[in-house]
Order: C-alpha cells, then structure tokens, then sequence
C-alpha cells in the first residue's frame, strides 16, 4: 500500500526512503551515501529532509556535493 508524503515525518531516515522508493536498504544506503542531495549525519544516523527528497525526486534540485 502506498503512502502520502504527508504521513511521513519531516525528517526521513534511511528506512524512510527505501520505502519511498521501493527500493532496498543496500540501495537505500548507496544513494544516501551518492552525494545527489544533502544529508545530515548524526553519530552513525542519517537524516534527510522531507522536502529534499521530494525537491530530488522531482528533478527540481541538484546538490552539489562540497569537497
């Protein structure tokens, strides 16, 4: 059963996005860790905003990764 973004919380997890996408944790992990949009890292948490999300799923907003 699909969700609506509003029943997600403002700040997604990773798990939040597998789910989101219907995709796998592996897979869920490797584009948390690509660099496409901004994350927030808290101890070995990862956090990522709602609306980031959607901004990237979208085609709205491109990140470009600091180095």
């Amino acid at each position: 059963m699909y969700k609506n973004f509003e029943n997600y919380p403002d700040v997604l997890n990773v798990s939040d996005i597998q789910e989101i996408l219907g995709i796998g944790r592996k897979q869920a992990y490797e584009l948390v860790h690509s660099g496409e949009f901004h994350v927030i890292k808290i101890g070995k948490r990862i956090k990522v905003s709602k609306n980031v999300l959607i901004n990237w799923i979208e085609g709205s907003n491109h990140y470009d990764k600091a180095n």
